[in-house]
Protein backbone atom coordinates (compact mmCIF):
# COMPACT_ATOMS: atom_id res chain seq x y z
CA UNK A 1 0.00 0.00 0.00
CA UNK A 2 1.42 3.38 -0.95
CA UNK A 3 1.46 6.27 1.46
CA UNK A 4 1.61 9.99 0.97
CA UNK A 5 5.25 11.08 1.35
CA UNK A 6 5.87 12.85 4.63
CA UNK A 7 8.56 15.47 4.99
CA UNK A 8 11.00 14.82 7.84
CA UNK A 9 10.10 16.62 11.06
CA UNK A 10 12.50 19.45 11.83
CA UNK A 11 11.16 20.72 15.16
CA UNK A 12 12.85 20.07 18.49
CA UNK A 13 11.41 18.96 21.81
CA UNK A 14 12.65 17.33 24.99
CA UNK A 15 12.34 13.80 23.58
CA UNK A 16 14.28 14.64 20.43
CA UNK A 17 16.90 16.34 22.61
CA UNK A 18 17.24 13.13 24.66
CA UNK A 19 17.63 11.04 21.52
CA UNK A 20 20.21 13.39 20.05
CA UNK A 21 22.18 13.28 23.32
CA UNK A 22 22.04 9.45 23.33
CA UNK A 23 23.42 9.34 19.80
CA UNK A 24 26.12 11.95 20.56
CA UNK A 25 27.26 10.05 23.67
CA UNK A 26 27.34 6.70 21.88
CA UNK A 27 24.65 5.16 24.12
CA UNK A 28 22.88 4.08 20.93
CA UNK A 29 24.19 3.63 17.41
CA UNK A 30 20.69 3.70 15.92
CA UNK A 31 17.18 4.61 17.01
CA UNK A 32 14.24 2.20 17.21
CA UNK A 33 10.83 3.41 18.38
CA UNK A 34 7.43 1.72 18.34
CA UNK A 35 3.73 2.46 18.19
CA UNK A 36 1.95 -0.25 20.26
CA UNK A 37 -1.87 0.01 19.96
CA UNK A 38 -4.31 -2.41 21.53
CA UNK A 39 -6.52 -3.86 18.76
CA UNK A 40 -9.74 -3.26 20.69
CA UNK A 41 -11.01 -0.13 18.96
CA UNK A 42 -10.30 2.42 16.28
CA UNK A 43 -7.46 4.94 16.47
CA UNK A 44 -8.34 8.57 17.28
CA UNK A 45 -6.76 12.01 16.93
CA UNK A 46 -4.82 11.45 20.17
CA UNK A 47 -3.15 8.39 18.66
CA UNK A 48 -2.19 10.53 15.67
CA UNK A 49 0.06 12.55 17.98
CA UNK A 50 1.84 9.40 19.17
CA UNK A 51 2.07 8.01 15.63
CA UNK A 52 3.55 11.23 14.29
CA UNK A 53 6.01 11.40 17.19
CA UNK A 54 7.26 7.81 17.01
CA UNK A 55 7.36 7.48 13.24
CA UNK A 56 8.59 11.05 12.84
CA UNK A 57 11.51 10.48 15.22
CA UNK A 58 12.48 7.28 13.42
CA UNK A 59 12.42 9.10 10.10
CA UNK A 60 14.31 12.14 11.35
CA UNK A 61 17.09 10.09 12.96
CA UNK A 62 17.28 7.49 10.15
CA UNK A 63 15.95 4.80 12.46
CA UNK A 64 12.99 2.42 12.49
CA UNK A 65 9.54 2.53 14.01
CA UNK A 66 7.77 -0.76 14.72
CA UNK A 67 4.03 -1.24 14.61
CA UNK A 68 3.28 -3.70 17.41
CA UNK A 69 -0.18 -4.83 18.41
CA UNK A 70 -0.56 -5.34 22.15
CA UNK A 71 -2.92 -8.29 21.70
CA UNK A 72 -2.96 -9.54 25.29
CA UNK A 73 -6.72 -9.44 25.88
CA UNK A 74 -8.51 -11.76 23.42
CA UNK A 75 -11.98 -10.94 24.80
CA UNK A 76 -11.79 -7.40 23.36
CA UNK A 77 -9.70 -7.83 20.21
CA UNK A 78 -10.98 -8.19 16.66
CA UNK A 79 -9.39 -8.46 13.22
CA UNK A 80 -11.49 -5.46 12.17
CA UNK A 81 -9.51 -3.29 14.57
CA UNK A 82 -6.16 -4.68 13.43
CA UNK A 83 -7.04 -3.93 9.80
CA UNK A 84 -8.33 -0.44 10.59
CA UNK A 85 -5.24 0.48 12.63
CA UNK A 86 -2.90 -0.51 9.81
CA UNK A 87 -5.02 1.40 7.29
CA UNK A 88 -5.08 4.51 9.52
CA UNK A 89 -1.30 4.57 10.07
CA UNK A 90 -0.75 4.27 6.32
CA UNK A 91 -3.34 6.95 5.59
CA UNK A 92 -1.58 9.35 7.96
CA UNK A 93 1.50 8.93 5.77
CA UNK A 94 3.66 6.49 7.74
CA UNK A 95 4.99 3.03 7.01
CA UNK A 96 6.53 0.38 9.25
CA UNK A 97 8.09 -1.56 6.38
CA UNK A 98 8.74 -5.14 7.53
CA UNK A 99 8.55 -4.23 11.22
CA UNK A 100 5.03 -5.43 12.02
CA UNK A 101 4.83 -7.35 15.31
CA UNK A 102 2.38 -8.67 17.88
CA UNK A 103 2.84 -9.19 21.61
CA UNK A 104 1.45 -12.67 20.97
CA UNK A 105 4.62 -13.37 18.96
CA UNK A 106 6.39 -13.45 22.34
CA UNK A 107 3.89 -15.41 24.47
CA UNK A 108 6.16 -18.46 24.78
CA UNK A 109 9.20 -16.44 25.80
CA UNK A 110 7.17 -14.31 28.21
CA UNK A 111 5.84 -17.47 29.85
CA UNK A 112 9.33 -18.95 30.21
CA UNK A 113 10.56 -15.73 31.79
CA UNK A 114 7.61 -15.78 34.21
CA UNK A 115 8.67 -19.26 35.36
CA UNK A 116 12.14 -17.79 35.90
CA UNK A 117 10.68 -15.07 38.13
CA UNK A 118 8.95 -17.78 40.19
CA UNK A 119 12.14 -19.84 40.55
CA UNK A 120 14.05 -16.72 41.65
CA UNK A 121 11.41 -15.87 44.26
CA UNK A 122 10.15 -12.78 42.41
CA UNK A 123 6.63 -14.02 41.59
CA UNK A 124 3.91 -16.11 43.20
CA UNK A 125 0.48 -17.53 42.44
CA UNK A 126 -2.28 -15.81 44.40
CA UNK A 127 -5.61 -17.55 45.06
CA UNK A 128 -7.37 -14.39 46.23
CA UNK A 129 -10.32 -13.17 44.20
CA UNK A 130 -9.98 -9.97 42.15
CA UNK A 131 -12.06 -8.18 44.78
CA UNK A 132 -9.85 -9.41 47.62
CA UNK A 133 -6.74 -8.30 45.76
CA UNK A 134 -8.28 -4.87 45.25
CA UNK A 135 -9.22 -4.52 48.92
CA UNK A 136 -5.76 -5.52 50.16
CA UNK A 137 -3.90 -3.29 47.72
CA UNK A 138 -4.10 -0.27 50.00
CA UNK A 139 -4.56 3.37 49.04
CA UNK A 140 -2.36 6.33 48.21
CA UNK A 141 -2.02 7.00 51.95
CA UNK A 142 -2.17 3.46 53.37
CA UNK A 143 0.11 0.51 52.55
CA UNK A 144 -1.25 -2.70 51.13
CA UNK A 145 -1.42 -6.03 52.97
CA UNK A 146 0.49 -9.13 51.99
CA UNK A 147 -1.49 -11.93 50.41
CA UNK A 148 -1.81 -15.05 52.58
CA UNK A 149 -0.36 -16.93 49.56
CA UNK A 150 2.67 -14.66 49.15
CA UNK A 151 5.13 -17.02 50.82
CA UNK A 152 4.37 -20.20 48.91
CA UNK A 153 7.41 -22.17 47.84
CA UNK A 154 8.80 -21.82 44.34
CA UNK A 155 7.89 -25.47 43.71
CA UNK A 156 4.24 -24.97 44.65
CA UNK A 157 4.03 -21.76 42.63
CA UNK A 158 5.52 -23.43 39.56
CA UNK A 159 3.09 -26.32 39.84
CA UNK A 160 0.09 -23.99 40.13
CA UNK A 161 1.31 -21.72 37.33
CA UNK A 162 1.76 -24.67 34.98
CA UNK A 163 -1.70 -25.93 35.85
CA UNK A 164 -3.06 -22.43 35.16
CA UNK A 165 -1.44 -22.63 31.73
CA UNK A 166 -2.92 -26.09 31.18
CA UNK A 167 -6.42 -24.68 31.66
CA UNK A 168 -7.17 -26.51 34.89
CA UNK A 169 -8.71 -23.54 36.71
CA UNK A 170 -11.64 -21.24 35.99
CA UNK A 171 -11.36 -17.57 35.02
CA UNK A 172 -10.45 -15.45 38.04
CA UNK A 173 -9.51 -18.42 40.25
CA UNK A 174 -5.81 -17.51 40.42
CA UNK A 175 -3.33 -14.94 39.15
CA UNK A 176 0.43 -14.70 38.98
CA UNK A 177 1.75 -11.64 40.82
CA UNK A 178 5.16 -10.04 40.97
CA UNK A 179 6.66 -10.13 44.48
CA UNK A 180 7.88 -6.59 45.05
CA UNK A 181 6.67 -4.46 47.99
CA UNK A 182 3.12 -4.16 49.29
CA UNK A 183 4.16 -1.05 51.28
CA UNK A 184 5.58 0.79 48.28
CA UNK A 185 4.49 4.39 47.83
CA UNK A 186 3.88 3.51 44.17
CA UNK A 187 0.75 1.37 43.99
CA UNK A 188 1.98 -0.15 40.72
CA UNK A 189 4.77 -1.88 42.71
CA UNK A 190 2.40 -3.50 45.20
CA UNK A 191 2.71 -6.99 43.78
CA UNK A 192 1.12 -6.26 40.39
CA UNK A 193 -0.63 -8.98 38.42
CA UNK A 194 1.53 -10.47 35.67
CA UNK A 195 -0.81 -13.21 34.38
CA UNK A 196 -4.52 -13.92 34.66
CA UNK A 197 -6.59 -16.92 33.66
CA UNK A 198 -8.70 -16.19 30.59
CA UNK A 199 -10.39 -18.98 28.69
CA UNK A 200 -10.94 -17.18 25.39
CA UNK A 201 -10.06 -17.74 21.77
CA UNK A 202 -7.27 -15.46 20.63
CA UNK A 203 -7.42 -14.01 17.08
CA UNK A 204 -3.90 -15.27 16.33
CA UNK A 205 -3.09 -18.09 18.78
CA UNK A 206 -6.55 -19.65 18.92
CA UNK A 207 -7.17 -21.75 22.05
CA UNK A 208 -3.54 -22.52 22.76
CA UNK A 209 -3.36 -20.32 25.84
CA UNK A 210 -5.55 -20.22 28.95
CA UNK A 211 -3.47 -17.50 30.60
CA UNK A 212 -2.53 -14.10 29.23
CA UNK A 213 0.11 -11.57 30.33
CA UNK A 214 -0.85 -8.16 31.65
CA UNK A 215 -0.01 -5.07 29.63
CA UNK A 216 2.66 -4.04 32.14
CA UNK A 217 4.37 -7.42 31.86
CA UNK A 218 4.16 -7.77 28.07
CA UNK A 219 4.96 -4.16 27.21
CA UNK A 220 8.52 -3.68 28.44
CA UNK A 221 9.63 -7.19 27.55
CA UNK A 222 8.30 -6.81 24.01
CA UNK A 223 10.28 -3.57 23.77
CA UNK A 224 13.39 -5.41 24.93
CA UNK A 225 12.92 -8.32 22.53
CA UNK A 226 12.55 -5.95 19.58
CA UNK A 227 15.54 -3.81 20.58
CA UNK A 228 13.48 -0.66 21.11
CA UNK A 229 15.79 2.13 22.23
CA UNK A 230 13.22 4.72 23.30
CA UNK A 231 9.82 3.54 24.55
CA UNK A 232 7.70 6.68 24.31
CA UNK A 233 4.43 6.66 26.27
CA UNK A 234 1.84 9.16 27.42
CA UNK A 235 1.99 10.61 30.93
CA UNK A 236 -0.43 8.15 32.54
CA UNK A 237 2.33 5.53 32.27
CA UNK A 238 4.84 7.60 34.25
CA UNK A 239 3.92 5.82 37.48
CA UNK A 240 4.33 2.49 35.68
CA UNK A 241 7.96 3.21 34.74
CA UNK A 242 9.43 1.80 38.01
CA UNK A 243 7.67 -1.52 37.27
CA UNK A 244 8.87 -1.37 33.66
CA UNK A 245 12.44 -1.00 34.93
CA UNK A 246 12.04 -3.61 37.72
CA UNK A 247 10.98 -6.27 35.24
CA UNK A 248 13.81 -5.43 32.82
CA UNK A 249 16.25 -5.74 35.73
CA UNK A 250 14.92 -9.11 36.93
CA UNK A 251 14.56 -10.80 33.53
CA UNK A 252 17.22 -12.04 31.06
CA UNK A 253 16.13 -9.59 28.36
CA UNK A 254 18.33 -9.03 25.28
CA UNK A 255 18.27 -5.23 25.57
CA UNK A 256 17.42 -2.50 28.07
CA UNK A 257 15.06 0.08 26.55
CA UNK A 258 14.17 3.24 28.43
CA UNK A 259 10.68 4.63 28.84
CA UNK A 260 9.92 8.33 28.35
CA UNK A 261 6.57 10.05 28.86
CA UNK A 262 4.94 12.97 27.08
CA UNK A 263 1.62 14.77 27.48
CA UNK A 264 -1.34 13.17 25.77
CA UNK A 265 -3.62 15.17 23.50
CA UNK A 266 -6.77 16.66 25.02
CA UNK A 267 -9.13 18.70 22.81
CA UNK A 268 -12.03 20.96 23.66
CA UNK A 269 -15.49 19.65 22.68
CA UNK A 270 -13.94 16.18 22.44
CA UNK A 271 -13.64 13.00 24.48
CA UNK A 272 -10.94 10.50 23.53
CA UNK A 273 -11.64 7.82 26.12
CA UNK A 274 -11.89 4.47 24.37
CA UNK A 275 -14.70 3.54 26.74
CA UNK A 276 -16.69 6.61 25.73
CA UNK A 277 -16.03 6.13 22.02
CA UNK A 278 -17.07 2.48 22.24
CA UNK A 279 -20.25 3.46 24.11
CA UNK A 280 -21.09 6.12 21.55
CA UNK A 281 -21.05 3.42 18.87
CA UNK A 282 -22.80 0.71 20.87
CA UNK A 283 -25.58 3.00 22.09
CA UNK A 284 -26.27 4.33 18.61
CA UNK A 285 -25.36 7.96 19.33
CA UNK A 286 -23.29 7.81 16.13
CA UNK A 287 -23.54 5.63 13.03
CA UNK A 288 -20.25 3.82 13.64
CA UNK A 289 -16.55 4.22 14.34
CA UNK A 290 -16.18 6.21 11.12
CA UNK A 291 -19.07 8.57 11.76
CA UNK A 292 -17.72 11.98 10.64
CA UNK A 293 -18.53 13.43 14.09
CA UNK A 294 -16.19 10.96 15.77
CA UNK A 295 -12.60 11.98 16.65
CA UNK A 296 -11.38 8.68 15.22
CA UNK A 297 -8.93 8.71 12.32
CA UNK A 298 -11.56 6.83 10.29
CA UNK A 299 -14.16 9.49 11.17
CA UNK A 300 -11.84 12.36 10.29
CA UNK A 301 -10.97 10.67 7.00
CA UNK A 302 -14.64 10.18 6.10
CA UNK A 303 -15.29 13.80 6.98
CA UNK A 304 -12.64 14.83 4.47
CA UNK A 305 -9.91 16.00 6.83
CA UNK A 306 -6.58 15.73 4.95
CA UNK A 307 -3.82 13.72 6.66
CA UNK A 308 -1.41 16.60 6.01
CA UNK A 309 -3.64 18.88 8.12
CA UNK A 310 -3.54 16.40 11.01
CA UNK A 311 0.25 16.17 10.77
CA UNK A 312 0.51 19.98 10.75
CA UNK A 313 -1.79 20.20 13.77
CA UNK A 314 0.31 17.69 15.71
CA UNK A 315 3.45 19.60 14.79
CA UNK A 316 1.98 22.90 15.96
CA UNK A 317 0.84 21.66 19.37
CA UNK A 318 4.30 20.19 20.00
CA UNK A 319 5.52 17.63 22.54
CA UNK A 320 5.31 18.69 26.18
CA UNK A 321 5.78 17.14 29.63
CA UNK A 322 2.62 18.59 31.18
CA UNK A 323 -0.97 17.80 30.21
CA UNK A 324 -3.08 20.62 28.82
CA UNK A 325 -6.20 21.11 26.71
CA UNK A 326 -5.85 22.27 23.11
CA UNK A 327 -8.58 24.41 21.58
CA UNK A 328 -10.25 22.46 18.77
CA UNK A 329 -10.14 25.73 16.82
CA UNK A 330 -6.44 25.05 16.22
CA UNK A 331 -7.27 21.78 14.48
CA UNK A 332 -9.93 23.57 12.42
CA UNK A 333 -7.41 26.26 11.46
CA UNK A 334 -4.96 23.63 10.17
CA UNK A 335 -7.72 21.96 8.15
CA UNK A 336 -8.86 25.25 6.60
CA UNK A 337 -5.34 26.41 5.87
CA UNK A 338 -4.56 23.21 3.96
CA UNK A 339 -7.86 22.99 2.08
CA UNK A 340 -7.82 26.65 1.07
CA UNK A 341 -4.67 25.89 -0.90
CA UNK A 342 -5.70 22.55 -2.38
CA UNK A 343 -9.49 22.38 -2.79
CA UNK A 344 -11.02 23.18 -6.18
CA UNK A 345 -13.93 25.65 -6.11
CA UNK A 346 -17.44 24.65 -7.08
CA UNK A 347 -20.95 26.01 -6.53
CA UNK A 348 -23.73 24.32 -4.60
CA UNK A 349 -27.03 25.63 -3.28
CA UNK A 350 -27.82 23.93 0.00
CA UNK A 351 -31.27 25.40 0.71
CA UNK A 352 -32.65 26.28 -2.73
CA UNK A 353 -35.01 29.15 -3.53
CA UNK A 354 -36.18 29.35 -7.15
CA UNK A 355 -35.51 32.47 -9.20
CA UNK A 356 -37.20 33.20 -12.52
CA UNK A 357 -35.51 35.85 -14.67
CA UNK A 358 -38.48 37.24 -16.51
CA UNK A 359 -36.60 39.09 -19.26
CA UNK A 360 -34.25 36.19 -20.07
CA UNK A 361 -35.34 34.30 -23.21
CA UNK A 362 -37.24 31.10 -22.51
CA UNK A 363 -35.42 27.95 -23.60
CA UNK A 364 -32.07 29.75 -23.92
CA UNK A 365 -29.02 28.36 -22.13
CA UNK A 366 -25.57 29.92 -22.21
CA UNK A 367 -22.31 28.72 -20.77
CA UNK A 368 -20.21 30.94 -18.58
CA UNK A 369 -16.59 30.49 -17.58
CA UNK A 370 -15.82 29.82 -13.91
CA UNK A 371 -12.44 29.68 -12.18
CA UNK A 372 -11.46 26.39 -10.51
CA UNK A 373 -9.07 27.99 -8.01
CA UNK A 374 -8.52 31.75 -7.59
CA UNK A 375 -4.90 31.35 -6.47
CA UNK A 376 -3.88 28.60 -8.89
CA UNK A 377 -4.15 29.49 -12.58
CA UNK A 378 -2.93 25.99 -13.46
CA UNK A 379 -6.18 24.59 -12.07
CA UNK A 380 -7.89 26.05 -15.13
CA UNK A 381 -11.54 26.89 -15.66
CA UNK A 382 -14.85 25.13 -16.28
CA UNK A 383 -18.13 25.95 -18.00
CA UNK A 384 -21.35 26.43 -16.05
CA UNK A 385 -24.83 26.73 -17.50
CA UNK A 386 -26.99 29.84 -17.07
CA UNK A 387 -30.67 30.03 -17.95
CA UNK A 388 -34.02 31.64 -17.22
CA UNK A 389 -34.67 29.60 -14.04
CA UNK A 390 -32.07 29.48 -11.29
CA UNK A 391 -31.62 28.50 -7.67
CA UNK A 392 -30.11 30.75 -5.02
CA UNK A 393 -29.65 30.19 -1.29
CA UNK A 394 -32.84 30.84 0.68
CA UNK A 395 -30.75 32.82 3.22
CA UNK A 396 -29.67 35.17 0.42
CA UNK A 397 -33.17 36.68 0.21
CA UNK A 398 -35.10 38.70 2.78
CA UNK A 399 -38.45 40.30 2.09
CA UNK A 400 -38.00 42.91 4.80
CA UNK A 401 -34.25 43.21 5.25
CA UNK A 402 -32.44 45.04 8.05
CA UNK A 403 -30.32 48.05 7.16
CA UNK A 404 -27.05 46.19 6.51
CA UNK A 405 -28.48 43.28 4.54
CA UNK A 406 -26.96 43.68 1.06
CA UNK A 407 -28.11 40.49 -0.61
CA UNK A 408 -31.34 40.09 -2.54
CA UNK A 409 -34.57 41.79 -1.44
CA UNK A 410 -37.48 43.40 -3.31
CA UNK A 411 -36.09 46.22 -5.46
CA UNK A 412 -32.43 45.47 -4.70
CA UNK A 413 -29.75 44.49 -7.20
CA UNK A 414 -26.95 41.93 -6.71
CA UNK A 415 -24.25 40.29 -8.77
CA UNK A 416 -24.50 36.57 -9.64
CA UNK A 417 -21.00 35.13 -9.61
CA UNK A 418 -19.53 34.80 -13.13
CA UNK A 419 -22.89 35.94 -14.59
CA UNK A 420 -25.01 39.09 -14.47
CA UNK A 421 -26.60 41.67 -12.21
CA UNK A 422 -30.16 40.75 -11.28
CA UNK A 423 -32.87 42.79 -9.55
CA UNK A 424 -35.75 41.32 -7.54
CA UNK A 425 -39.18 42.49 -8.70
CA UNK A 426 -41.55 40.25 -6.75
CA UNK A 427 -41.63 37.46 -4.15
CA UNK A 428 -44.17 34.68 -4.78
CA UNK A 429 -45.61 33.01 -1.66
CA UNK A 430 -47.49 29.79 -1.04
CA UNK A 431 -50.74 29.43 0.93
CA UNK A 432 -48.79 29.40 4.20
CA UNK A 433 -47.14 32.71 3.39
CA UNK A 434 -43.70 31.27 2.73
CA UNK A 435 -41.68 32.68 -0.15
CA UNK A 436 -41.33 29.93 -2.80
CA UNK A 437 -40.16 31.84 -5.86
CA UNK A 438 -38.59 35.16 -6.83
CA UNK A 439 -39.40 37.07 -9.99
CA UNK A 440 -36.34 38.99 -11.14
CA UNK A 441 -34.88 40.80 -14.14
CA UNK A 442 -31.31 40.78 -15.37
CA UNK A 443 -29.13 43.35 -17.08
CA UNK A 444 -27.62 41.71 -20.18
CA UNK A 445 -24.89 44.38 -20.31
CA UNK A 446 -23.40 43.20 -17.00
CA UNK A 447 -22.16 39.81 -18.22
CA UNK A 448 -19.08 38.82 -16.26
CA UNK A 449 -20.17 40.88 -13.27
CA UNK A 450 -19.45 44.49 -14.14
CA UNK A 451 -21.79 47.29 -15.26
CA UNK A 452 -20.73 49.50 -18.21
CA UNK A 453 -22.28 52.53 -16.50
CA UNK A 454 -20.09 51.97 -13.46
CA UNK A 455 -22.87 51.29 -10.96
CA UNK A 456 -21.87 49.10 -8.03
CA UNK A 457 -23.59 46.35 -6.08
CA UNK A 458 -22.66 45.33 -2.58
CA UNK A 459 -23.22 41.57 -2.80
CA UNK A 460 -22.06 38.72 -5.01
CA UNK A 461 -24.09 35.53 -4.70
CA UNK A 462 -23.62 31.98 -5.91
CA UNK A 463 -26.37 30.27 -7.90
CA UNK A 464 -27.13 27.27 -10.09
CA UNK A 465 -29.19 26.62 -13.17
CA UNK A 466 -32.44 24.92 -12.18
CA UNK A 467 -32.43 22.67 -15.24
CA UNK A 468 -28.75 21.72 -15.30
CA UNK A 469 -28.02 21.39 -11.56
CA UNK A 470 -28.15 17.98 -9.85
CA UNK A 471 -30.07 17.10 -6.67
CA UNK A 472 -27.90 15.95 -3.77
CA UNK A 473 -27.96 15.21 -0.06
CA UNK A 474 -25.69 17.36 2.08
CA UNK A 475 -24.73 16.45 5.63
CA UNK A 476 -23.70 19.36 7.83
CA UNK A 477 -21.68 18.18 10.83
CA UNK A 478 -21.15 20.15 14.02
CA UNK A 479 -19.31 19.27 17.21
CA UNK A 480 -20.58 16.05 18.79
CA UNK A 481 -20.58 17.63 22.25
CA UNK A 482 -22.30 20.89 23.16
CA UNK A 483 -19.83 21.81 25.93
CA UNK A 484 -16.11 22.55 25.54
CA UNK A 485 -15.35 20.23 28.49
CA UNK A 486 -17.83 17.31 28.24
CA UNK A 487 -18.13 15.03 31.27
CA UNK A 488 -16.78 11.57 30.46
CA UNK A 489 -18.74 10.08 33.35
CA UNK A 490 -22.06 11.37 31.97
CA UNK A 491 -21.17 12.11 28.37
CA UNK A 492 -24.66 11.43 26.99
CA UNK A 493 -25.97 14.50 28.84
CA UNK A 494 -23.48 16.70 27.02
CA UNK A 495 -24.18 15.47 23.49
CA UNK A 496 -25.06 18.17 20.97
CA UNK A 497 -28.62 17.46 19.72
CA UNK A 498 -27.80 19.45 16.56
CA UNK A 499 -24.53 17.75 15.69
CA UNK A 500 -25.92 16.55 12.34
CA UNK A 501 -28.14 18.42 9.91
CA UNK A 502 -29.22 16.61 6.72
CA UNK A 503 -30.25 18.69 3.73
CA UNK A 504 -32.05 16.41 1.27
CA UNK A 505 -33.00 19.00 -1.36
CA UNK A 506 -29.65 20.60 -2.11
CA UNK A 507 -28.47 21.25 -5.67
CA UNK A 508 -24.92 20.89 -6.97
CA UNK A 509 -23.01 21.65 -10.15
CA UNK A 510 -22.86 18.84 -12.71
CA UNK A 511 -19.06 19.03 -12.36
CA UNK A 512 -19.44 17.96 -8.73
CA UNK A 513 -21.81 15.11 -9.48
CA UNK A 514 -19.70 13.84 -12.37
CA UNK A 515 -16.66 13.05 -10.27
CA UNK A 516 -16.25 10.08 -7.94
CA UNK A 517 -13.17 11.66 -6.45
CA UNK A 518 -12.57 11.55 -2.71
CA UNK A 519 -10.84 14.94 -2.95
CA UNK A 520 -12.35 17.73 -0.88
CA UNK A 521 -13.95 20.63 -2.78
CA UNK A 522 -14.85 24.11 -1.63
CA UNK A 523 -18.49 24.91 -2.20
CA UNK A 524 -18.20 28.68 -2.61
CA UNK A 525 -19.49 30.68 0.35
CA UNK A 526 -20.41 27.43 2.13
CA UNK A 527 -17.37 25.47 3.22
CA UNK A 528 -15.40 22.39 2.29
CA UNK A 529 -17.18 19.19 1.31
CA UNK A 530 -16.29 15.62 0.37
CA UNK A 531 -18.27 12.86 -1.31
CA UNK A 532 -19.51 10.25 1.17
CA UNK A 533 -19.45 6.51 0.60
CA UNK A 534 -23.26 6.48 0.93
CA UNK A 535 -23.48 8.17 -2.48
CA UNK A 536 -25.27 6.38 -5.30
CA UNK A 537 -25.10 7.12 -9.05
CA UNK A 538 -28.45 8.93 -8.93
CA UNK A 539 -28.12 10.41 -5.44
CA UNK A 540 -24.75 11.91 -4.49
CA UNK A 541 -24.13 12.54 -0.79
CA UNK A 542 -21.59 15.04 0.52
CA UNK A 543 -20.24 15.64 4.00
CA UNK A 544 -19.17 19.06 5.16
CA UNK A 545 -15.57 18.83 6.27
CA UNK A 546 -15.52 22.28 7.79
CA UNK A 547 -17.05 25.72 7.33
CA UNK A 548 -15.20 28.66 5.83
CA UNK A 549 -15.06 30.52 9.13
CA UNK A 550 -13.98 29.59 12.63
CA UNK A 551 -17.13 28.33 14.34
CA UNK A 552 -15.56 29.10 17.74
CA UNK A 553 -14.47 32.65 17.01
CA UNK A 554 -15.77 35.15 19.51
CA UNK A 555 -17.81 37.94 18.11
Amino acid sequence: MTTEPVAAETGRDFIRDIIQADLDSGRHKGIVTRFPPEPNGYLHIGHAKSIALNFGIAQEFSGRCHLRFDDTNPTREEQEYIDSIQADVHWLGYDWGTDLYYASDYFERLYDWAEGLIRDGHAYVDDQSPEEIRLTRGTLTEPGRNSPFRDRSAEENLDLFRRMKAGEFQNGARVLRAKIDMASGNINLRDPVLYRILHATHPRTGDRWSIYPSYDYAHGQSDAIEGITHSICTLEFEDHRPLYEWLLEKLPVPSKPRQYEFARLNLTYTLLSKRVLTQLVRDGHVSGWDDPRMPTIAGLKRRGVPPAAIREFVKRIGVAKANSVVDVGMLEFCIREHLNKTALRRMAVLRPLKVVIENYPEGQVEELEAVNHPDDPAAGTRRIAFGRELYIERDDFMENPPKKFFRLSPGSEVRLRYAYFIKCREAIKDAAGEVVELRCTYDPLTKGGNAPDGRKVKATMHWLSAAQSVPAEIRIYHQLFAKPNPDAANFAADLNPRSLEILKDARIEPAIAATNSSEVMQFERQGYFVRDRDSTPDRPVFNRTIGLRDSFAKG
